[in-house]
């Protein structure tokens, strides 16, 4: 849209850009196709685009993607986008903030797209909403204040960079692609504006860390960040000399003069030494646990380890636990990528093998415990056979009442979140490779019980 074409559908609609809402409305076609390009649209995409406005970059995009859901905060325009984009079904109109978005809903869709120009008094508040773990996005391009843009894409020893700089850089690569004039907006703004792209990080890149304990210990190091950062972190009793010889920095460094890699390195420093056991601990033995092995019929015929079970498909038992809110979400699970079976997709709340000579509540129990850190009453929902579904597994399956928080082990759960199972219903039927198959099959039985 061109100025001509805002002044005169706010002169239609009898309004004006409302301060309080941080309207500046771009008028600059150009540059409007030019920050839709960087969402690298696909025809098979979800779009999420926050603060609309007029449609001014919606324009570019809704014809370049599967289907779009606009959040606009001002009922005013929220409507005129209705009427506008009425002739495409694709479209959803959302009147409402997007700080109370359920970003639960778009996990159905697959790894989403999100574009956003945003006001200044809530730029990091959606941001942190949109990118907080796990998330269902896949690619976001904002507009901000540039102030805002450059300390997100900070380097150290710079006086942009922060907190918030490592915090969404922990999982996020963020990249500064393009400055704006406020010439570009109308109203136009006092201050120039910056576009950033956001996409996930390789798994790779970084070393594995507790990301609470993370984004903590950041805060603390930079909540005055002219003081060394030894005595930011003193009440963590810290071996100073030995941290920083582990992390490579002088032990007079600041918290600002650290890289990305060396404050997650700092906090598995942290994290070993807090506990040590649960910090070396590794992932499943794959040779040296044993399982009991079983007949057609669920009788003990031996006994092998899980390497030898996986390998020659022998059957064996399993347990799978549902674990509910008072409100009646079902708690995910996403597998840790370091597991030998579904690594990285969602599974039930807890689930594990019976270990030889074990029964399936004890079972149950256990891997509730070990998983989630909880205990609850457990109730036996029904029975799986051992099928290639299964994994040749005879799954028992229980559900229990929690409302958490959970504590897991990052050699076992990568993340977790509570679902409503309409969510569920929707996001098994759209996606189910990004389940494991016996969760599938223990989510169906459980649906029949239900019903």
């Amino acid at each position: 849209m061109n100025r001509t074409t805002i002044e005169q559908t706010l002169a239609s609609l009898q309004t004006r850009p409302t301060k309080s809402l941080g309207q500046n409305f771009l008028h600059d076609e150009a540059a409007a196709a030019w920050i839709v390009n960087q969402l690298d649209l696909r025809p098979e995409d979800h779009l999420v685009e926050v603060g609309p406005g007029l449609g001014a970059l919606t324009e570019f995009a809704v014809g370049q993607c599967r289907s779009a859901t606009l959040i606009e905060k001002d009922g005013r325009l929220a409507g005129f986008l209705k009427e506008r984009f009425a002739d495409k079904p694709n479209v959803e109109v959302l009147h409402g903030d997007a700080l109370d978005y359920d970003l639960r809903t778009l996990f159905p869709h697959g790894p989403t797209k999100v574009l956003g120009n945003l006001p200044y008094y809530v730029s990091s508040q959606v941001l942190f909403a949109f990118t907080a773990e796990p998330s269902p996005v896949g690619r976001l391009v904002f507009t901000l204040q540039k102030e805002m843009a450059e300390r997100l894409s900070a380097e150290p020893s710079t006086k942009e960079y922060g907190a918030i700089t490592l915090i969404v850089g922990r999982r996020w690569r963020v990249r500064y692609v393009r400055t704006l004039p406020g010439s570009v907006f109308m109203p136009a703004p006092n201050v120039e504006s910056g576009v950033i792209v956001l996409t996930p990080r390789d798994q790779s890149e970084l070393p594995d860390c507790d990301g609470r304990l993370f984004n903590r210990l950041v805060k603390e190091g930079f909540s005055q960040r002219r003081k060394m950062l030894r005595k930011m972190l003193a009440p963590h009793n810290l071996d100073w000399p030995a941290l920083c010889a582990a992390i490579g920095a002088e032990e007079t460094v600041r918290g600002e003069a650290l890289s990305l890699k060396q404050w997650v390195d700092l906090t598995r420093f942290v994290e070993a030494h807090a506990d040590p056991e649960k910090f070396n601990a590794k992932a499943q033995d794959v040779h040296g646990e044993m399982f009991d092995v079983v007949d057609d019929e669920n009788r003990v015929t031996g006994q092998a380890s899980r390497h030898t079970v996986h390998k020659e498909k022998l059957k064996h038992r399993a347990v799978h636990i549902f674990v509910f809110n008072a409100k009646g979400d079902l708690f995910l699970q996403k597998r840790s990528r370091m597991k030998d079976a579904n690594p990285g997709r969602w599974d039930s709340s807890a689930a594990g093998h019976l270990n030889a000579g074990c029964d399936y509540e004890e079972s149950a129990q256990r891997e509730l415990q070990e998983e989630l850190g909880v205990s609850a009453p457990l109730e036996q929902i029904g029975s799986l056979p051992a099928i290639h579904e299964t994994g040749w597994e005879f799954v028992r399956l229980y559900k229990a009442e929690h409302n958490g928080p959970f504590t897991w082990p990052r050699a076992e759960i990568e993340s977790g979140l509570f679902f409503p199972i309409e969510v569920i219903d929707r996001w098994t039927a759209a996606r189910p490779h990004d389940f494991s198959n016996s969760f599938l099959q223990s989510y169906r039985l459980w649906r029949e019980k239900r019903e």
